[in-house]
């Protein structure tokens, strides 16, 4: 395995500079995008030393409190793109992903993968991420797609089955080039880590079904949940025909 220095990082930032100055010419976002950054780089070296911890710890309690702050965390962010409060839809978030997010979690941690201790911190946490994340942002963009659609005052139904397939268009396009254009990021990690191809293969053929799975659920019951607080707006249509 490749060791990466701190050196090595500063060198990979030299095309973000790139696109933090393009950013600056082309667009107003230049302080949202430098923030962004800073906190990605924080974030992942801050995470290094926590995650460190916790495997060490390897106790299901700190597990299971890092699956929830996952949780939290991930419906507080889905509606950042939203034109309503987040506490106002804080719950629907959370419920959808937690339902599409932990049904694939523990189908693949356990009746694929059969970790052993069920809350192995090697397996779930990874896996817990990937999984929440991408629900995070299918439940973000079927929302944001979603109140655009009624704001051009389209029927509910019709509003929900656009935003619904918004929001798996970046999941799909990621099935179709796996393989093709892209090696997505388990694959690649295994493959850089020693892994034989073919062992890394189906590693990311696991992923690719869970990812896919867990936002189109997580999406669907967002949008489902999400239909009480648009009829109470009175933002609904009468024509249910569409589903």
């Amino acid at each position: 395995m490749y060791v990466i220095t701190l050196a090595d990082i500063a060198v990979a930032f030299i095309p973000v500079l790139v696109t933090l100055g393009i950013i600056f010419y082309w667009s107003d976002n230049l302080k949202s995008a430098s923030i962004a950054v800073l906190r990605m780089l924080i974030q992942l070296l801050l995470i290094g030393y926590a995650l460190e911890y916790i495997f060490n710890a390897n106790n299901q309690w700190i597990i299971i409190l890092v699956l929830c702050f996952m949780l939290i965390a991930a419906s507080w962010i889905a509606l950042g793109a939203l034109p309503v409060k987040r506490t106002t839809l804080l719950g629907y978030s959370l419920s959808a992903i937690a339902v599409g997010g932990i049904f694939n979690l523990v189908l693949i941690t356990q009746g694929v993968l059969h970790a052993d201790p069920w809350y192995q911190p090697a397996v779930m946490i990874p896996l817990a991420g990937m999984i929440f994340s991408n629900s995070m942002n299918s439940v973000s963009l079927a929302g944001e797609r979603l109140y655009a659609e009624l704001g051009h005052h389209n029927d509910y139904p019709r509003a929900r089955n656009t935003a619904f397939q918004a929001a798996m268009i970046p999941l799909t396009n990621s099935l179709l080039a796996v393989g093709l254009v892209s090696l997505p990021g388990m694959m690649t990690g295994q493959i850089l880590a020693g892994t034989s191809p073919l062992i890394a293969a189906r590693y990311q053929i696991i992923v690719m079904c869970m990812v896919f799975s867990s936002a189109g659920i997580s999406a669907a019951l967002f949008l489902w949940l999400i239909r009480s607080h648009q009829v109470q707006q009175g933002q609904t249509g009468e024509d249910d025909s569409c589903g």
